[in-house]
Parts: structure tokens; sequence; C-alpha cells
């Protein structure tokens, strides 16, 4: 494995630490866009896998958008549910930036097999998130329940969403949706580019992205407000920009891990 990358942006005034896990790096305001370059740069040296994984993204929200149009309760939480769930979904984005930083070259086989080393630890970290989204489309439908008699329809949810008379009812649904979207991200921003790249468990890589987030808040939520705006502009028209942001993405959340996460163990 290749050193890890210098930071060249200022650190935060306390660095951060920890007691369980590796260390983790002071990261600069700056760091998420460094990512976003570097993340563009790795697309640019393999776009042809870049662009399958985009794709990819693109059909999975053409289909996931037909389901939402029969069970509108989930729309929200399951849409973004699918955005965060990305990291999941870029193993083999990962992957090619993991090859593409050892000086060597991508290969598409490779990216599609990346799971196959970390089966089980990826399942049960899997398994966690699964929990959690189905906890969210639980906490989503009661939210409705109580604010509606009856289930509105696909156009009547959007309406209901931007009715102002509804206000109780909005209040309460972003609330529990940024709850569970802050949940999962804390516990996934790095821990599953983790798990590919070292031999460690899923509790072990969950605590180090929840870690990350406790430590360095504003960093990472810089980061995660960028994710979010460029996903959601990549949503039109028709989730075509998921073509090149997708992958984009893909590839810098590789470089955050790397930038975020040391070699040693923490004191």
């Amino acid at each position: 494995m290749t050193a890890d990358p210098p930071s060249t942006d200022r650190p935060d005034p306390a660095p951060p630490g920890g007691s369980f896990g590796p260390a983790l790096r002071p990261l600069g305001w700056g760091a998420p866009f460094q990512w976003l370059a570097l993340g563009w740069r790795d697309f640019m040296r393999a776009p042809g896998i870049g662009l399958f994984y985009g794709a990819c993204f693109m059909v999975m929200g053409w289909a996931l958008m037909k389901v939402f149009q029969n069970a509108p309760a989930y729309t929200l939480a399951l849409s973004a549910g699918f955005l965060l769930m990305g990291p999941f979904l870029c193993l083999g984005l990962y992957q090619t930036s993991r090859v593409l930083e050892r000086g060597e070259r991508p290969d598409f086989g490779a990216s599609l097999m990346a799971w196959d080393t970390r089966t089980g630890t990826l399942a049960i970290f899997g398994f966690v998130l699964l929990v959690l989204e189905m906890l969210w489309g639980r906490a989503s439908l009661i939210v409705f329940a109580v604010s509606f008699d009856g289930m509105p329809d696909f156009k009547g949810s959007l309406a209901a969403l931007l009715d102002p008379e509804n206000l109780n009812f909005i209040v309460a649904y972003l609330i529990v949706g940024a709850f569970f979207a802050g949940l999962i991200f804390a516990v996934s921003v790095v821990s599953i580019p983790m798990i590919l790249d070292r031999p460690t468990d899923a509790i072990t890589a969950g605590l180090t992205s929840f870690r990350l987030v406790l430590t360095q808040p504003g960093v990472m939520l810089l980061w995660g407000a960028l994710l979010t705006v460029l996903v959601v502009l990549a949503l039109l028209p028709w989730f075509a920009g998921l073509l090149i942001v997708g992958p984009v993405t893909g590839h810098a959340t590789w470089h955050a891990y790397r930038a975020a996460v040391s070699a040693e163990l923490s004191a």
C-alpha cells in the first residue's frame, strides 16, 4: 500500500483523536473540495468504469421513481436513503481509485468483484444500514398517518409537502428525515472504503466513521452538504446528471477516507 497522501489544508486547532480504532487526521476546510478534484481526476483516468457505474445510478433512479409513485410516504426516506447508501454501491469505484493510487491500471472486472474479499463484513454492515432504512421508512409512515386521513397519492403527497397549511407535518417530516439521514451519513461516510482497504470489522469501521463526524463536525457537515447539493442537482433532468456526479463523488469518497483515516492506531 502506498503512503497516505499528506494534507495540504490548514488543520483545525484541536486535532481529533480517540481510543478506539485507527487514528484520525485533522482536516482543513478546503479538504472536501480537494476530494472532489481528486474524484474528477480519477474519473477522467478511468472514464469507462465511471460511466458504467454512473449509468447504473441513473437506471436505478428511474426504477426507484416508478416505485415511489406507488408508495408516496416512502418517497423522501427511500430517495435520501438511496443516495446516502451510495458508498455501498460505489465499491467498484473505490477499488478503481485504490488501484490508481498504487500507480496501476484499473480493471473493470476487478471493480465488479471488489466486494468478494470482504463479503462477510460488508454483509453485516449492509444489514445495519438496511435496519436504519426500515426504521426511517416506518417513522415516515407514522408522520403521514398522524397528519392525514388516509395516505395521499404521489401528487397529493408532493402537494402536502409544499402546502404552508401543513407546516407541522412538513417540520416533523424534515426532522425525522434529517435525523436518520445524519445517522446513516455518520456511520457510513468512510466506513465502507475502510472495510475494502484494510482488515477490519464492521463495528470498528462504523465507529471510526462516527468518531470522525463527531470530532470534526464542521468539515464533515460541509462534505455532506456538498454531496447533497451535487446529487440533488444531478437528479434533473431525469437523473441524467448521475452519469457523471455519481462516479465523481464515489471516487471522491475514497480520497476522503484516505485523507481522514490514518494507518496507525489511535493513542
